[in-house]
């Protein structure tokens, strides 16, 4: 059997989402029910840890792909930015330059075990979060947003990985597909992050 392990932060954990438990466990689902019918096994870890940015990254993706390596082979999904991007008292979590630093060297250590790599993009923000404080002092901007995803897009081009664009199946139905707090993704948002990735999934099958 082969493994999927997917990193990343909330959005990969997939907070807010009370019904289906966001993308990453509809994909677990989907693979589980295609073995059932008689595709290959694909086991898929969810490592997503809320709050996390790129710094938190660094420091496990060794360990977590060491002790989760399939003989068979692996494939990985990397997505943060909402939380490096964020200012809160003045200050970026982590900035654009060390940001891409952070996701070169979890490449790095990715194509250790690792058959393929996914860059997985930042979603928008709502309009009524774009540059606003929110209640945890954090804000955000869509023009942060953009810049990020350049880099990662850079990233994925220059080192011959994939890119999976959220943010273009998002953008132009935001305000319907993120839950009250602007950030995150709702029931029918996470879905659709489901159906964007379940092509890639099959690859697998």
């Amino acid at each position: 059997m082969k493994y999927g392990l997917f990193f990343g932060d909330s959005i990969t954990y997939g907070e807010y989402d009370g019904v289906f438990g966001g993308w990453v466990d509809i994909l677990k689902r989907y693979a589980l029910q295609k073995y059932n019918e008689g595709s290959n096994e694909l086991i898929l870890f969810n490592l997503g840890i809320g709050g996390e940015t790129t710094e938190g990254l660094v420091r496990r993706i060794s360990h977590e792909m060491e002790a989760r390596n399939s003989a068979e082979g692996n494939w990985v999904f990397i997505g943060y930015g909402a939380n490096d991007l964020a200012i809160k008292e003045g200050v970026q979590a982590v900035e654009p330059e060390q940001f891409k630093s952070n996701i070169l060297l979890a490449v790095h250590q990715a194509k250790q075990y690792a058959e393929d790599i996914y860059l997985i993009s930042i979603l928008p923000v709502a309009e009524k979060t774009d540059g606003v404080q929110t209640a945890s002092g954090k804000w955000r901007t869509m023009a942060e947003v953009v810049k990020y995803n350049q880099i990662l897009r850079s990233i994925a081009a220059e080192n011959d990985l994939h890119y999976l664009d959220f943010y273009s199946g998002f953008v132009d139905d935001k305000e319907v597909l993120l839950s009250k707090d602007g950030v995150h993704p709702n029931e029918k948002g996470y879905g659709i992050m489901a159906e964007m990735a379940i092509p890639i999934i099959e690859k697998y099958l």
